[in-house]
């Protein structure tokens, strides 16, 4: 496996690459590597014949009071991991490499940004102020550096996958965007970095995110069409955590991202919540086509 620093050396990899007359695929990340990931990289695996995974904790996704200095990092780790499962190239650009005139006094950067409209007005848009205009310019940015055929995203960050999927439409990307479905641990918490910030009480709680989303789930499938009763059902699942700071449950059209009242029959939705415990802000999610009508 290569380690590659650079964007010009990252664009002249992917060239020979293509030139070889091989697929590329490309898997973003912030590092801290675990089965999440993994599960996107063998999705990656079998999606094209080079895989590249990016490392790179990207300082514009992070708001004022979020953990950019504390987010964990172990890019070593990160290599060992993916060498094993024979991706073909890790790239880990440093800041400067990314933003390189963000440290210029004369005109700082960086001046030129992708912004998505309408899709990050809701769920974690609402609450995370320029959080995706920081994750459209960067992954613009790696499209552009990695040049894949094929990008792979996991569902647990439901709301970037949508909007994802848009920017690459909208801005004329040939690239296939592939989402997998969430990995969670065998209490149902869904997986992420950030878990390990959780002390033992706050683990066993957070288990409710999933017990919330499950709950919308259920009731839809169960013929619930009043998204007030839904996103009540969320919230009373949530209510089991004494320490949970719910910041929201929505119910949105998966498509749009926009709240709905009334489910229609054959629609798809996302259910949604937020919750802190502490400092700690842990997400989960789930996508369900509601169901047609009686015949």
């Amino acid at each position: 496996m290569e380690l590659i620093r650079t964007v010009d050396a990252m664009q002249a990899h992917a060239d020979a690459a293509r030139a070889d007359g091989q697929t590329l695929a490309l898997v973003p990340t912030l590092g801290a590597l675990h089965d999440g990931h993994l599960a996107l990289v063998r999705r990656a695996l079998e999606a094209a014949d080079h895989v590249t995974v990016s490392v790179f904790v990207n300082p514009t996704q992070f708001g004022p009071g979020e953990d950019y200095d504390t987010y964990p990092r172990d890019l070593g780790g990160d290599r060992e991991t993916l060498r094993a499962l024979d991706v073909d190239t890790l790239f880990a650009p440093s800041v400067e490499e990314m933003y390189p005139y963000s440290d210029d006094e004369a005109l700082p950067g960086p001046l030129a940004w992708v912004d998505m409209v309408r899709l990050d007005e809701h769920l974690c848009g609402a609450h995370r102020e320029d959080h995706f205009r920081g994750v459209t310019t960067v992954v613009t940015k790696l499209f552009h550096a990695c040049k894949p055929d094929v990008a792979v995203f996991g569902k647990k960050d439901a709301q970037q996958y949508v909007i994802l999927q848009r920017l690459a439409e909208d801005l004329l990307f040939d690239i296939d965007i592939v989402g997998v479905p969430t990995v969670r641990e065998p209490d149902g918490l869904a997986q992420s970095s950030r878990n390990e910030y959780l002390d033992p009480d706050e683990r066993e709680q957070a288990t409710v995110l999933y017990e919330a989303v499950t709950a919308a789930e259920e009731a839809i499938e169960g013929g619930e069409q009043a998204a007030e009763a839904v996103v009540g059902a969320m919230e009373n699942a949530l209510a089991a955590a004494p320490d949970a700071d719910v910041q929201y449950a929505e119910l949105v059209d998966a498509h749009t991202l926009q709240p709905v009242d009334h489910l229609a029959p054959g629609q798809e939705v996302l259910a949604a919540v937020a919750v802190f415990f502490g400092d700690t802000r842990l997400i989960d999610n789930t996508f369900v086509q509601v169901p047609a009508s009686p015949s």
